[in-house]
């Protein structure tokens, strides 16, 4: 039996690694010890200092690339390893693929306890960069300036930084206004981003305007510890099959006159822009939501389309934010529920309705249970704007809905078929059990997270009534970790 050994804080280690773990964490073995190291991928032979040491694990930095991967790539962008947008740029598309498809293995393998589950291969993205279609970048009367982590060359590497200025340069002396995106792990630091690859240039443009726009006119940033302020959030949505583009300045008060100084310069300075909109979030939460909303050009929504339908996506809505993955995910759920002209399909945890106005041609009815007012509102307003009449929704908690107010199942036919799209967190307990003493012969389960999704698949087949068909990965988010995933289940 192999010895562990016991590191402690500060002590230095060569690691091979292995494998690729959870939220995009590189693993390592040391004598029988798994190290987790932060900006490793597997294939890297690495010098890593131990940050944390317990009993069954260390977590450690790379401080010295030994030997690159050879999946190791160089990253597009100059923020990579700083800002919280990429987590994987550094690695070669085809191996972030592959890294992704074991995640949803060993999920079901280790959470779920699914010895062998028929994993399809995973559904890659086309195109990697610029699939976006919305980016919210944060304002901070700070920059944050980061050294990258090491680049795929052998040799010692500098160590990280963490500095913070505010409005030292003589650039930003006039005002001290910077927009970008969070460094990762700490919401108080935000990197003022020049370019990013995730959505379109003309978004970038967009935030450079409004950076440059907002410094001139000195306009101070929210501070929640205050509660003082104006500037919160530049929300931009983007239509990538109708060429429209929303900009939605998120402030914390409401000041018209510099807003349509904005609205009438912005319109004059950068093309495509078809609608901008000012939400007005007066409340010390950090959220790009408001109660007030001002129109100051177009009517306040883009218009995207998938499949048959176009959707009317507007400064609030929920909309899957990969246009062409989105498709290729709805198509999955189509094809794992074998949907029949006759059939009566639930999509709970409905959202804005997307996935059941893109199945509802090919089934009888569909019924959606959403507990959001806004995102009924928008699924009633798109399907009347396709001409969709056999849709139907449900406001209310979906456990409530399946538990205790169960009124409303009295006006609709027994499913045939079930659709879940759960958030991360997974399904309620209570739910689940309801969902299993209702006997629907489909599940098809959505998910956005393989750990809560093979829990839950877990607890539905737990009583050998359904059984777990088959999985199909599909990639909505390139050069990140995450990864969506669908689940068939049928009665055993």
């Amino acid at each position: 039996m192999t010895q562990q050994i016991r590191l402690k804080h500060g002590d230095e280690v060569q690691l091979d690694i292995t494998s690729s773990a959870f939220e995009g964490g590189a693993v390592a073995r040391l004598h029988g010890l798994v190290v987790f190291v932060e900006g490793a991928i597997p294939g890297d032979r690495v010098t890593a200092r131990i940050l944390k040491s317990k009993r069954n694990h260390a977590e450690a930095k790379l401080i010295d690339l030994i030997t690159p991967s050879p999946d190791r790539v160089e990253p597009r962008c100059s923020h990579f390893g700083v800002c919280g947008g990429c987590k994987w740029q550094q690695v070669k598309y085809e191996a972030q693929l592959r890294f992704k498809q074991q995640h949803v293995v060993d999920s079901f393998q280790r959470i779920g306890g699914f010895e062998h589950p028929q994993v399809l291969p995973i559904i890659g993205a086309d195109p990697i960069f610029f699939y976006r279609n919305k980016m919210e970048f944060s304002f901070s009367e700070q920059e944050w300036h980061l050294t990258p982590p090491p680049k795929p060359s052998i040799g010692p590497q500098p160590e990280s930084s963490d500095v913070g200025t505010k409005g030292s340069s003589a650039e930003t002396a006039q005002s001290s206004v910077f927009l970008g995106l969070h460094v990762p792990q700490r919401y108080d630091k935000i990197l003022d981003v020049t370019a990013c690859y995730l959505q379109s240039e003309l978004s970038n443009r967009v935030v450079e305007f409004t950076r440059d726009f907002c410094r001139q006119n000195r306009k101070e940033v929210y501070s929640s510890d205050l509660d003082t302020g104006y500037l919160r959030f530049l929300v931009i949505r983007q239509s990538k099959r109708n060429n429209e583009l929303m900009v939605n300045l998120v402030t914390r008060t409401d000041d018209s006159e510099f807003m349509t100084r904005y609205a009438r310069t912005l319109m004059e300075t950068v093309t495509g822009i078809t609608t901008i909109v000012n939400t007005i979030n007066s409340k010390k939460a950090q959220i790009a939501f408001g109660d007030q909303e001002r129109l100051y050009v177009g009517d306040g929504t883009i218009r995207e389309r998938l499949g048959e339908q176009t959707y009317v996506i507007s400064p609030g809505s929920f909309f899957q934010t990969n246009t062409e993955q989105a498709e290729r995910l709805f198509d999955a759920v189509k094809e794992f529920g074998e949907f029949k002209s006759s059939d009566v399909v639930y999509d709970l945890y409905s959202g804005t309705g997307s996935i059941a106005m893109f199945i509802s041609s090919a089934v009888k009815q569909v019924i959606g249970v959403e507990s959001v007012e806004s995102a009924v509102r928008d699924a009633e307003r798109n399907t009347k704007a396709n001409n969709i009449s056999n849709c139907h929704f449900v406001l209310g908690d979906l456990k409530d809905r399946l538990t205790k107010d169960m009124s409303w199942m009295q006006d609709f036919p027994r499913p045939d078929a079930i659709i879940v799209d759960p958030p991360r967190s997974g399904i309620h307990p209570k739910a689940i059990e309801r969902l299993v003493e209702m006997g629907c012969p489909r599940i098809v389960y959505v998910s956005c997270n393989p750990a809560t999704q093979a829990r839950d698949v877990k607890a539905l087949c737990a009583g050998e009534k359904y059984i777990l068909e088959k999985l199909q990965p599909v990639d909505m988010f390139p050069h990140t970790y995450h990864i969506e995933n669908v689940a068939l289940l049928t009665l055993s």
